[in-house]
């Protein structure tokens, strides 16, 4: 067979101009040219440069295109060939700005869903607007806080594990004013045993008018007619006008404790008593509802009886208010909610005291156990008729004058 060679053709007559060689494989492939007209076998290794310098120069894929030597030719590329946008760089100031607009908003709805939630479960009975002949008002806010023996609730074996007893109907167990003030916060404790005079009164029931009673405990006004009767004879006996009226019974008490996990109370001396069931020793300790119960009820383990008593009662109170009033309770729902729930049920207020006041009114009692402000009995002296206690008048005058132009309380209690 004849052998036909092909003839030779100088490379500057087979080279492209640099644009094409630059598109190298892609353009020879495309125009069918690629291979055949980039190699010949009779060429030597530097003349074969069609094939070789296209590659060799990191362009065989397109040049910027490709993206260089082992790229993806544009046409197999995702998109047809076009080039693919970077994902932008995240904006973390704006997800931050957001992210602290929702965690606002959620603790909010958080905030007014509980405060809702909270007021509904107070017992807003005491209507303070049958109380006749009230004092002129002041600049403070004053509080009489009450602590009843009511056994609503209990059953048998609460009763008997509280030491609590069984008798019908509720009496005072404790008594003492807060006033609220700007110049600070006072707390009197009223024995339950103070001689006073129960005014007249309107029935807060029947709504008859009852006469004046002479010389009488303290307690007594409550068993004749209630709140408002013991609001009543404060105001009469003091002077003070009283802004709102909160009481709490026996199993509430207990159960705002426990639901606490307890309070802590140094106790700097012993005591036991079998009627109360307390029975203490010296030093800081947790106390749970029964033995914080005992511990405010103790009366016949003292010499002075009510007035110790009155005493515990202004200490563990305050201890309860300074840890109840921390943003480790009020920030934790779930210590939050069961304290609210074991004490609103059994709190009764007056008709005007929202949970607002009732907050304040802690925030109070903190502060007095945080040295801002004055815990005291109220000033005794001497004895009167059944082994009732009597008010020191000047004492009494003077800091009640204390307490209506907001001064400072400078009356000491001498006993």
């Amino acid at each position: 067979m004849r052998h036909v060679q092909r003839p030779q053709v100088p490379p500057q007559q087979q080279s492209y101009p640099r644009d094409q060689q630059n598109q190298g494989y892609d353009q020879g492939y495309d125009q069918g040219q690629g291979y055949d007209q980039g190699y010949n076998p009779n060429f030597t290794q530097a003349q074969n440069t069609g094939y070789d310098s296209g590659y060799s120069s990191g362009q065989v894929y397109g040049g910027q295109q490709g993206g260089g030597r082992g790229g993806v030719p544009p046409q197999y590329a995702p998109g047809g060939g076009a080039p693919v946008p970077a994902r932008p760089a995240p904006n973390w100031g704006k997800r931050v700005k957001i992210g602290s607009i929702v965690v606002v908003v959620g603790l909010l709805a958080w905030g007014i869903g509980t405060y809702a939630w909270a007021s509904s479960q107070m017992r807003n009975e005491v209507d303070l607007a049958k109380v006749i002949e009230r004092p002129a008002d002041d600049d403070c806010t004053t509080y009489l806080i009450v602590g009843s023996d009511s056994r609503e609730g209990m059953s048998a074996e609460e009763k008997k594990k509280l030491h609590t007893g069984s008798a019908e109907g509720k009496r005072t167990d404790s008594m003492m004013i807060l006033a609220a003030c700007s110049s600070g916060n006072t707390m009197v404790s009223l024995p339950r045993d103070s001689w006073v005079t129960i005014p007249s009164f309107v029935g807060s029931e029947s709504g008859k008018q009852y006469a004046a009673r002479g010389g009488s405990k303290l307690n007594a006004a409550y068993a004749m007619d209630g709140p408002e009767l013991l609001v009543r004879t404060v105001e009469y006996n003091t002077g003070l006008r009283i802004d709102h009226y909160a009481e709490i019974g026996f199993a509430g008490f207990a159960n705002i404790v426990d639901a606490l996990g307890g309070v802590e109370l140094n106790i700097e001396k012993g005591f036991k008593d079998k009627k109360s069931g307390a029975d203490f020793q010296a030093g800081t300790q947790t106390l749970n509802g029964e033995q914080a119960l005992a511990f405010v009820r103790t009366r016949y383990a003292f010499a002075e009886s009510d007035l110790q008593r009155t005493k515990n009662q202004q200490k563990f109170l305050s201890a309860l208010a300074s840890q109840a009033a921390t943003p480790g309770t009020i920030l934790n729902p779930f210590k939050l909610y069961p304290t609210l729930g074991a004490g609103l049920d059994t709190l009764i207020v007056d008709k005007d005291m929202s949970l607002y006041d009732l907050g304040t009114m802690f925030f109070a009692m903190k502060g007095i156990s945080g040295g801002d402000g004055k815990s005291m009995n109220m000033p005794i002296n001497g004895t009167a008729p059944q082994n009732s206690l009597k008010w020191d008048m000047p004492k009494v005058k003077q800091l009640v004058k204390e307490i209506q132009n907001d001064e400072p309380v400078t009356v000491t209690s001498n006993r």
